[in-house]
């Protein structure tokens, strides 16, 4: 037992954690160099404050615990609530909008797979106070260009709006049970459950064929015009209107070209508001990075404050960079091995030393060795130079 670890938890062993650390250390640049302040929030936080309007339903997959005082708390399962939470209760006074960043662990209690275990690690931003597309559109060519920059050439973003979905459904006087049980099978791709959910409605059949044509409804700007006529109320068009609007600023950051728009998205959380997007890369099957816009959930703590941003999964954006050959492009090996013969371990040192002050990695020998065992472990921990004092 003692060599075992708890479900749903992993090691890094040293080049893993290597390429982790380099990515986040990529990622958090990146987010700086868009203005973005790093903020850090506890792992542990009341569940009341999770759950807050009962958000999501996810309290069963929250790892709890008590306090001495026989408050429940929990781990955190995100980012977006601990740092609303923040933004509403310590940092009203401050000047808006609010740029936000973050890498950190989160703990969801979860089927564990490829790519996502019970603890796991995510770094993304969220931008507070400004409701425009403008704001939605920086969050989408800052999460592209976070990709391009640890490496990753090949993916897509699949753009959608959670009120295009919802205004159908109330266009057409949906109980609110059974919109839920359709935005939970559009959430999960089930085109079967979608079906049934449908069918068990009094809707007439021209009706249930345009829900049933939702998950279908991907392309390019030419699909907006299509969904449009899906669309008979203002809650729906205007939908449309955001996406366009987002998607001619995309255009000027020059990443329009990954976009295909993607009606059927809908997030696993119920926060979202507006825009919501994910990205996916090939042979992953499921979304490397992912948010939306979330108006709402800052009201929820007391403050007034609209909001989007998105989530990276660290372990995701490791398989999809090793599936495309990236990762050695990130684990760069150590410069040189400095080894010695007998009598100049002093000189080795000072040797080491010199080289890292100019930024060289160097591995010093803790012992003198001949040159042919120098050779040998210069090779296998695959160092780039050996330079060898005698």
């Amino acid at each position: 037992m003692l060599l075992e670890i708890p479900y749903g938890t992993r090691d890094f062993l040293p080049k893993d954690a290597k390429i982790k650390r380099n990515i986040e250390l990529k990622l958090a640049k990146t987010f700086n160099l868009w203005g973005y302040d790093e903020i850090v929030t506890p792992s542990i936080e009341y569940v009341d404050t999770l759950t807050i309007n009962n958000r999501n339903g996810i309290e069963n997959q929250l790892f709890k615990f008590f306090d001495k005082n026989n408050r429940t708390l929990a781990l955190r399962h995100e980012m977006t609530t601990p740092i609303a939470r923040v933004a509403a209760s310590r940092m009203y006074d401050d000047v808006l909008p609010f740029k936000l960043s973050y890498i950190s662990s989160v703990y969801r209690y979860e089927q564990a797979q490829e790519g996502r275990q019970c603890e796991f690690y995510q770094a993304g931003v969220e931008l507070m106070g400004v409701a425009d597309a403008s704001a939605d559109a920086e969050i989408i060519a800052l999460a592209v260009d976070s990709l391009r920059n640890v490496g990753l050439t090949n993916f897509e973003i699949c753009l959608g709006q959670v009120e295009f979905i919802n205004g159908i459904m109330q266009q057409m006087g949906l109980s609110k049970e059974k919109q839920n049980e359709i935005r939970l099978a559009l959430e999960q791709r089930n085109l079967v459950d979608l079906s049934n959910a449908v069918e068990k409605t009094n809707l007439p059949e021209k009706a249930k064929k345009a829900l049933k044509s939702i998950p279908l409804l991907q392309g390019k700007e030419d699909i907006l015009e299509f969904a449009n006529n899906l669309a008979l109320n203002e809650q729906s068009r205007k939908a449309l209107d955001n996406l366009h609007d987002i998607y001619e600023l995309l255009k000027i950051y020059g990443v329009a070209d990954n976009v295909t728009f993607d009606l059927g998205v809908n997030r696993d959380f119920s926060y979202y508001t507006g825009m919501v997007f994910e990205i996916y890369a090939p042979g992953i099957g499921y979304p490397i990075c992912g948010g939306g816009r979330y108006d709402n959930m800052l009201s929820d703590f007391g403050t007034e404050c609209p909001a989007t941003g998105f989530a990276l999964g660290i372990e995701r954006l490791m398989l999809a960079l090793d599936k495309q050959n990236q990762t050695q492009n990130i684990c760069n090996k150590k410069d040189v091995y400095i080894a010695f013969s007998q009598g100049k371990y002093a000189e080795a040192i000072n040797e080491a030393m010199k080289l890292r002050e100019t930024g060289k990695v160097v591995d010093l020998a803790f012992k003198a060795q001949t040159r042919e065992d120098a050779i040998k472990y210069q090779l296998d921990k695959n160092i780039n130079e050996l330079i060898y004092i005698e």
